[in-house]
């Protein structure tokens, strides 16, 4: 059964939120993070990609300590 585009979305965006918040908390922000909106399309009803996007090499560094930080 195919979940409604609506609830999709809510998902998709309450998941950006958490990974906003602690990767916040971290010092670090993904200024494109994002809904895919082409994944949205998808005719299986599956739920959507996030799009981390585009950051800056010194974002990428910070991104990649914590990341270290957690092994």
């Amino acid at each position: 059964m195919a979940v409604p585009p609506a609830d999709r979305i809510r998902a998709a965006e309450e998941v950006i939120a958490q990974l906003r918040a602690e990767l916040d908390s971290k010092g670090v922000t993904l200024p494109s993070i994002r809904v895919d909106l082409l994944s949205l399309t998808s005719e299986e009803g599956g739920y959507p990609l996030v799009d981390l996007g585009r950051c800056n090499l010194d974002t990428a560094l910070r991104l990649a300590a914590v990341l270290h930080e957690v092994r």
